[in-house]
């Protein structure tokens, strides 16, 4: 699948490997990985785009997922794969 995902991460966080695994499952080949412990800036710029200060952040296409509960609850309520498909 080609779609588009950005993911905003840190190197040790358990729910940004869930939420990768969850991607993959989905059959997302490629997830783009903006570390924000590696730069302040980065991690200040991800807070103003999202409003949120934890990682994961997730972008689908142009559509803020937000974290992985959120990224979650779109699996269970069967919209997620639809959201894969559109972006």
């Amino acid at each position: 699948m080609s779609v588009h995902v950005v993911m905003y991460s840190t190197a040790v966080c358990p729910y940004c490997t869930m939420a990768e695994r969850l991607l993959k499952s989905k059959g997302v080949n490629e997830i783009e990985k903006i570390r924000v412990d590696l730069d302040p800036q980065v991690r200040e710029a991800m807070m103003q785009k999202t409003g949120r200060r934890t990682v994961p952040q997730i972008y689908i296409g142009d559509t803020h997922v937000g974290g992985f509960d959120d990224l979650s609850a779109l699996d269970r309520a069967g919209k997620l794969d639809a959201l894969l498909a559109s972006a």
